[in-house]
């Protein structure tokens, strides 16, 4: 196996607080830095030289396998194709499952088409659980005179804005209101729709096709 000498990459990558590999044309682990190591519990050592796809061995949520020799996203590298970030499941090496979120740079080379491709990933699982868990949360039951209870005009202006990411601040700028009459707005809802967060509320809007 050829040795991968040091470059300014691995020294970029080694300060990375997102674990960061890379892997070679063989599809074989050449880099792995210490966030790597961090979140999914394997060294360097222990991942360095060995198939990326027996490491990860990656699920999407549905349970479909991600992680093969030549999977679709070498595929589309080989084709020259972008790579939108992506999430997959898989676990640690104590076993501990595990969500991470992964991006794709391809990096020129001389002697294939792509030379190497580093994949950089954080962990999502805390984010991803809460999801399933509200999403859980929306689709019991609800009492029938709690969801007839329809949202105004600027209720509804309000939700399609909180939807898009606005905070408060934003919010009352946008509607030439104070701070104050937008949290009553949002509080006002929050009850009609029985949630207790915005996060929820878009949730249940989106489930429900309010917006």
């Amino acid at each position: 196996m050829r040795v991968h000498e040091p470059t300014d990459l691995d020294q970029a990558l080694a300060r990375a607080g997102d674990g960061a590999f890379a892997i070679g044309a063989d599809g074989r682990i050449a880099l792995w830095n210490r966030a790597a190591e961090r979140i999914l519990g394997y060294s360097g050592r222990e991942a360095i030289g060995r198939l990326c796809c027996d490491v990860f061995v990656g699920h999407d949520d549905k349970g479909n396998r991600l992680c093969y020799q030549g999977c679709h996203v070498m595929t589309l590298v080989k084709l020259g194709e972008s790579i939108q970030s992506f999430d997959m499941r898989t676990r640690t090496k104590a076993g501990s499952p595990v969500w991470l979120n992964i991006s794709t740079l391809v990096l020129p080379g001389e002697r294939t088409p792509y030379g190497m491709v580093v994949h950089i990933f954080r962990d999502v699982t805390a984010s991803k659980e809460l999801l399933a868990m509200v999403h859980e949360r929306l689709s019991a039951p609800v009492d029938g005179d709690q969801a007839a209870v329809p949202l105004t005009r600027r209720e509804l202006e309000i939700l399609r804005l909180m939807a898009g990411g606005a905070r408060t601040k934003i919010l009352a700028e946008r509607l030439h209101v104070s701070p104050a009459t937008v949290r009553n707005h949002v509080q006002n809802i929050f009850g009609k729709l029985g949630v207790h967060s915005r996060l929820e509320a878009v949730a249940y809007a989106n489930q429900r096709r309010l917006l």
